[in-house]
């Protein structure tokens, strides 16, 4: 039975493997979700503040507000094209995070197969030695019978 060994701790490391990508993938995800979260406030903030000056633009605002304004409003995109590129980031972080954690799985799938395998052939190989010792005694006991 050695060869069980090498096998048992082959499934060890790769389900510790397997639950690092969890553990990374998670935190992976959590970083996507946060940068689109942020995304989507800076997108309603900005959207916000337009309406905003559209509102006052209505009843009449100096020349200064309004250069003022749209001085914000492009520090303001800045912001959100850094976001945007953040969130990109994030995103291609999560599918390499996926990638790995699929990598991990079929890993510990396979070996867990591969487990699944020996022991089904060890169980063969008992079953028929139980047979053959099974027969045995049995031939023996009517070798006995009939020689008496």
């Amino acid at each position: 039975m050695p060869q069980k060994l090498p096998l048992a701790t082959l499934i060890e490391l790769a389900q510790k493997k397997s639950d690092e990508a969890t553990r990374r993938l998670g935190e992976l995800q959590n970083a996507h979700l946060s940068a689109t979260q942020k995304l989507e406030m800076l997108l309603q903030y900005r959207q916000e503040y337009l309406d905003q000056l559209h509102g006052q633009m209505q009843g009449g605002v100096p020349s200064a507000y309004v250069r003022n304004f749209q001085n914000f409003i492009g520090t303001l995109n800045g912001a959100i094209e850094q976001q945007r590129a953040l969130t990109l980031q994030a995103d291609t972080r999560l599918g390499h995070g996926r990638s790995d954690w699929q990598h991990t799985k079929r890993r510990l799938n396979s070996f867990d197969t591969l487990a699944d395998r020996v022991r089904q052939q060890d169980m063969l190989a008992r079953n028929k030695k139980e047979q053959r010792e099974s027969d045995e005694r049995s031939a023996r006991q009517f070798y006995l019978r009939s020689a008496t």
